[in-house]
């Protein structure tokens, strides 16, 4: 079988077994969502305007809360190599002639289009809140999620591959990636920030991902959009090869 052939055909299995599970698809876009009223709710008032005026905290924060949909997507999707290793299916499908490479980019292209889906349905807020929605807008939203969900899964597939637990796993990956998403401008403008915080948000990956979506969006933003789309790509790409490499890893002793 061809390296694409194998990767399609795990990709389905990988569709099918997440679909199948309706409640980790409803806690996260449930969560996100949840998070957003809360905000909104008792900061909006107090912080009025933000992005150069233009742009209220309510419209502000939900590129910010579907970032956080694609991160909890991308959590559910790398803990399936758990699952996998604990019932025989990795080993199985490591010994088969499906190369190394294919079955890391099944489970983070199967995990991609899931937190795509759910991570639209919370974007399909914006036109109620003032925010213009166009096909070129739509198309680079999908592109800076997109980022997004192969970096967090391919560090998630990392990750489990060394916490070989799903508990552990839930707990380690919420310490890293949590602090990562509020220091990334998805609630409050970087600029705005203290000195100390506004350097770590720089260095993260997240923010230029966010300030690229926020981009395609048209929505203002401080942040250089060539900059912002170079590195979301970069962190892409570093993600699945941290990937492919836990999964190669997985083959030797």
């Amino acid at each position: 079988m061809s390296g694409f052939g194998a990767m399609n055909a795990l990709a389905k299995r990988e569709l099918v077994r997440q679909t199948r599970q309706p409640s980790r698809i409803i806690a996260s876009v449930a969560t996100p969502l949840m998070l957003w009223v809360f905000i909104v709710g008792g900061f909006s008032n107090a912080m009025g305007k933000v992005a150069g005026d233009e742009t209220s905290l309510t419209a502000y924060t939900i590129p910010g809360m579907a970032s956080l949909t694609v991160m909890f997507a991308s959590i559910f999707a790398s803990i399936s190599l758990i699952q996998d290793r604990h019932d025989g299916v990795l080993r199985a499908a490591l010994i088969s002639p499906a190369p190394k490479w294919s079955i890391a980019m099944s489970k983070i292209g199967a995990g991609s289009i899931i937190a795509l889906i759910q991570a639209m349905i919370v974007l399909l807020a914006l036109p109620f809140l003032g925010v213009t929605l166009t096909p070129v807008g739509i198309l680079g939203a999908i592109g800076a999620l997109l980022c997004i969900s192969v970096a967090l899964i391919g560090v998630g597939l990392a990750m489990a591959w060394i916490v070989d637990s799903t508990q552990g796993f839930h707990g380690v990956m919420n310490s890293l990636l949590m602090p990562m998403w509020l220091l990334s401008g998805a609630v409050f403008p970087v600029e705005n920030a203290a000195g100390w915080m506004r350097v770590i948000a720089l260095l993260n990956p997240l923010t230029w991902s966010h300030a690229a979506m926020r981009d395609a969006l048209g929505m203002s933003d401080a942040f250089n959009p060539i900059l912002a789309w170079g590195i979301s790509a970069g962190f892409a790409l570093f993600g699945a090869a941290l990937g492919i490499w836990a999964i190669s890893r997985s083959s030797k002793p």
